[in-house]
């Protein structure tokens, strides 16, 4: 079987593709990277809530003794950005958690971080994939793992947000502040950084009693009802099963999409705590963050989708925020990568130094850029549907949907057009599934979705 990468690791269905002899292969292909990069490699390793996570970590480990790796260990869940900063913070050449993210709990993953702090880059992961072996010996399992080392990745997390915010003086205000982990691994941080936090999905249970922990509106009905039925909220986070994506609603459970959390934080940063820096965002994000820079002066890059292309502008630039549609975001100040709990964290900041509230702080913005709305349909269709549809984008052949006229076509990562300077609708190809996203912005919440209907009728 050969195995391949995506935009954020390797997943696959626990038992069936992800197994420990499939995770001895990759990690022989790790080794082969290492041994490319230096002569005395060092590799933290984790893993997340789900299932046999301790067991692919341990498989993994056992490969990297064998050949000689120093390998540090945390027998406990933990989050993708901890693992993240442990690589940097412990001197790491790599890190490693086992993860799946906001996939069902069928599956697995392994996901590469550098020793800067974030995802490992495309052209590196593309060496690791060509040194992945067809078949390995069983030689790696004698290894001890008593041989490695033991450190407590949860207390350098919270240690280095410790440092980084008063968590205190959040403690004590009279913020009403709610979490739901999807029961993903941020509950085990959160819970202590914020003990008196009202709790939601906060245990360990690697079915994620059937949902997909990814922090998007259709996952969050009943904690939305929660919300509302609650009194004295004022915040309420929400993180995926690793917790690198960032959910966010107002006390009241009014859902606060990605594209407002990154205008948030840019508000914020720029506006009141008088930070500058490049931008960097994804294809598929809002018109608005463009508009906000613009108005801002501030520079911007928009990048294909994937977090490892704003990854690798962060090593290389300073910027002050990086950030994609899925919830993906990582601000100034912190590692090179995503991290829902950090930009939790921020937001609060926000709210005590300000002294507004989520939805005045969102009138502001609303009052800079205008109002919008970003709505988003997967088309589950044949693959041969699916080509037939990308070809037609090729050649041109859609000026038109309905009563919506293109007036210009962006093709960084699919195909984007533009039917006035606020509103879009853009369609793109999964790579490895026979699905066909559309994305579409519009003024209003009708615009947007009339834009996905027009769109629909015009291609299938």
């Amino acid at each position: 079987m050969k195995i391949k990468f995506g935009t954020d690791g390797w997943r696959a269905i626990i038992a069936k593709e992800f197994t420990n002899y499939n995770v001895a292969r990759v990690t022989e292909g790790v080794v082969e990277w290492l041994k490319l990069k230096t002569t005395k490699p060092k590799v933290v390793l984790g893993f997340d809530c789900r299932f046999a996570g301790l067991q692919f970590m341990e498989e993994a480990s056992k490969v990297l003794l064998h050949h000689g790796v120093e390998v540090v260990i945390y027998n406990s869940p933990i989050t993708t950005p901890a693992i993240s900063l442990a690589a940097k913070e412990l001197d790491c050449d790599l890190g490693i958690i086992f993860t799946a993210s906001h996939n069902p709990a069928s599956y697995n993953g392994y996901k590469l971080k550098g020793g800067y702090g974030g995802p490992l880059l495309a052209e590196d992961i593309a060496l690791v994939e060509k040194h992945i072996p067809d078949s390995v010996g069983a030689d790696y399992e004698k290894a001890d793992l008593k041989n490695a080392q033991q450190i407590d990745l949860k207390e350098l997390y919270i240690n280095k947000l410790r440092e980084s915010f008063d968590l205190k003086k959040i403690n004590d205000s009279d913020l009403g502040i709610s979490y739901d982990a999807m029961y993903g691994s941020g509950q085990f941080i959160f819970k202590e950084i914020f003990p008196n936090a009202d709790l939601f999905r906060n245990e360990w249970n690697p079915t994620f009693y059937g949902i997909n922990p990814e922090p998007i509106l259709k996952n969050l009905g009943a904690y939305q009802t929660h919300l509302k039925n609650s009194e004295s909220l004022d915040f309420a986070l929400v993180n995926d099963g690793d917790a690198d994506r960032i959910g966010l609603m107002d006390g009241k459970g009014n859902y606060i999409d990605s594209h407002n959390i990154m205008l948030l934080l840019l508000h914020y940063l720029h506006n009141y705590k008088k930070l500058s820096g490049k931008v960097a965002t994804g294809f598929s994000s809002t018109v608005k963050i463009a508009q906000f820079c613009k108005m801002h002066n501030l520079e911007l890059e928009i990048v294909p989708i994937g977090f490892k292309h704003i990854c690798g502008l962060m090593v290389e630039e300073d910027i002050l925020l990086g950030g994609e549609e899925s919830g993906g975001i990582a601000v100034t100040g912190h590692i090179p990568e995503r991290d829902g709990i950090w930009n939790g964290l921020v937001l609060l900041q926000a709210m005590l130094e300000t002294g507004k509230s989520l939805p005045e702080l969102l009138d502001e913005i609303e009052e800079l850029v205008g109002s919008f709305s970003f709505q988003r349909i997967d088309l589950q269709i044949p693959e041969e549907k699916k080509l037939e549809i990308v070809g037609n984008c090729k050649s041109g052949n859609y000026s038109q949907f309905d009563d919506w006229t293109v007036k210009r076509i962006e093709t960084l990562d699919g195909f984007k057009y533009f039917f006035n300077d606020d509103e879009w609708l853009m369609i793109r190809p999964s790579g490895t599934e026979p699905v066909l996203r559309t994305y579409a912005e519009g003024r209003t919440e009708k615009r947007a979705n009339e834009i996905l209907a027009a769109c629909h009728s015009a291609i299938l």
